[in-house]
């Protein structure tokens, strides 16, 4: 038995909305990705099964952190901060890059990306300082402090992954919130985050291109995906083609199995089935929620409300990104786009809402 697991329940709600998404996504993928796969790597099951052995490791990884007493991971949150300042720093200089992005780590054979990391740090880490604020929450110079705390990571992520850097500010703004009692501070927090998504905007004219092809796709090559994206959304009907017959995953929507998975999940589902999935991802943020309500402590409240803030965020900006709400910003769908780290961390994350709860007042 684990530090903590003695004598604590399990909150068996979220662990099944998590084997649920998990399960879902696993299917999902094996559909969505089986031609490319097929095409580039002469196997079907290429991704599906690179996306279980990591959905694996996850699971594992859930289970032995919700038997581990969160206070505990707490104490070393400042050390999990430093290091993820230290990997985000070295992708800059030994990062291997894809399709144009500098994002990952090569460990040998594995590979990896540091901000899927950094955003767990982020959370316990503003968490812990939070927490050892004793109480003192209020006023402009908290919020300060806590923006402080987490600008040097969101710059480092942010210099080659905007869309990152944007979940942990909004994972800051949303945990300042959760501990400050006074609202109207927030115009500031919004007006900084705004000025500070703007410079990045400016900083580099491919992201602004993106903010015209936004606008209209149809005018420019790069908004192919967004256009073929719609196509599947609308063809998916009510109820779907049927699980395995979408036709723009055969080479339309260019890497369907990524950050598009939705707009195939439209296609052969309909919108019943987007809609269902989108429910379970609503009802899993709700239990986040009811955990960080109930916490026994601040520092359980602020990590499940990070948690909350993470996945909420990142399903907004994915669905938004599908739709062509919002410009297109490389954010995966949580638990479903195929990302062996994205998912490792993912489930991470809920061993961390697992154990705050297994503590929560009854």
């Amino acid at each position: 038995m684990l530090p903590g697991a003695k004598g604590k329940k399990t909150d068996t709600t979220m662990l099944i909305l998590v084997l649920v998404l998990v399960i879902f996504g696993l299917v999902l993928l094996y559909s969505t990705s089986e031609y490319n796969g097929r095409v580039k790597f002469h196997d079907s099951a290429y991704y599906f099964k690179k996306q279980f052995f990591a959905t694996s490791l996850g699971l594992m990884a859930m289970y032995l952190i919700s038997c581990v007493d969160y206070h505990w991971l707490a104490q070393l949150a400042p050390w999990g901060y430093l290091l993820s300042l230290g990997l985000s720093t070295a992708v800059l200089f030994f990062g291997d890059e894809y399709n144009g992005s500098k994002r990952w780590l090569s460990l040998g054979p594995l590979s990896f990306q540091p901000a899927e990391f950094a955003k767990v740090a982020v959370i316990l880490f503003l968490s812990y300082r939070i927490e050892r604020t004793e109480k003192k929450t209020v006023g402009f110079l908290f919020m300060a402090r806590v923006m402080l705390n987490v600008l040097p990571i969101v710059g480092l992520v942010g210099s080659n992954n905007l869309s990152t850097a944007v979940i942990i500010l909004g994972i800051a703004a949303i945990l300042i919130f959760m501990s400050n009692p006074k609202y109207l501070q927030f115009i500031g927090i919004g007006a900084a985050g705004i000025g500070f998504v703007g410079i990045f905007l400016a900083m580099e004219s491919y992201r602004l291109e993106r903010l015209a092809i936004w606008r209209n796709p149809e005018a420019y090559d790069k908004g192919f995906q967004t256009i073929q994206g719609l196509y599947a959304i609308g063809s998916g009907g009510l109820f779907g083609k049927g699980l395995g017959s979408s036709l723009q995953k055969l080479g339309f929507v260019p890497e369907a199995q990524n950050d598009m998975i939705f707009s195939i999940i439209c296609e052969e589902l309909g919108l019943v089935g987007a809609s269902a999935l989108i429910i379970i991802f609503g009802l899993l943020i709700w239990r986040l929620m009811v955990i960080s309500t109930h916490a026994a402590d601040l520092l359980g409240a602020m990590i499940a409300a990070g948690i909350m803030g993470h996945i909420a965020i990142q399903v907004i900006l994915n669905i938004a990104v599908v739709t062509n709400t919002i410009p297109n910003t490389g954010i995966t769908l949580p638990f479903i786009s195929y990302g062996g780290t994205s998912v490792l961390f993912l489930l991470s994350e809920m061993g961390l809402a697992l154990s705050v709860s297994r503590h929560q007042k009854r």
